[in-house]
């Protein structure tokens, strides 16, 4: 959750008001949610967007109101730095498997 996100009820009655937030939710600067509404695991909700109504796991939200632009309905990758993908050492080792096929075939 960035800077300046608004987590909001929406009345006064006495029941749920506020939103449920599941885990590995990425609230951009500025986002707004109001209301008993559920936002689901790794959903991204955009920079300065206002969510009103629940939101799919996996799903991207952006707009005011906001919509959804992207579903992925899949878990986010872990970011740790060394479970990262290296497509710079991939391709190196591309071109050295090419380079022992070329010696090989000499």
């Amino acid at each position: 959750m960035y800077q300046g996100v608004v987590l909001g009820g929406t009345t006064l009655e006495r029941k749920k008001r506020h939103l449920t937030i599941g885990n590995n939710v990425v609230m951009g600067t500025g986002a707004v949610a109001l209301g008993a509404i559920t936002i689901g695991d790794g959903a991204r909700i955009g920079s300065g967007s206002v969510v009103v109504k629940s939101v799919l796991p996996g799903a991207t939200v952006v707009g005011i109101p906001g919509w959804v632009v992207e579903d992925r309905h899949k878990p986010l990758m872990d970011l740790e730095h060394g479970k990262l993908p290296d497509p710079v050492a991939e391709a190196t080792k591309d071109e050295l498997r090419e380079t022992r096929k070329k010696i090989e075939r000499e």
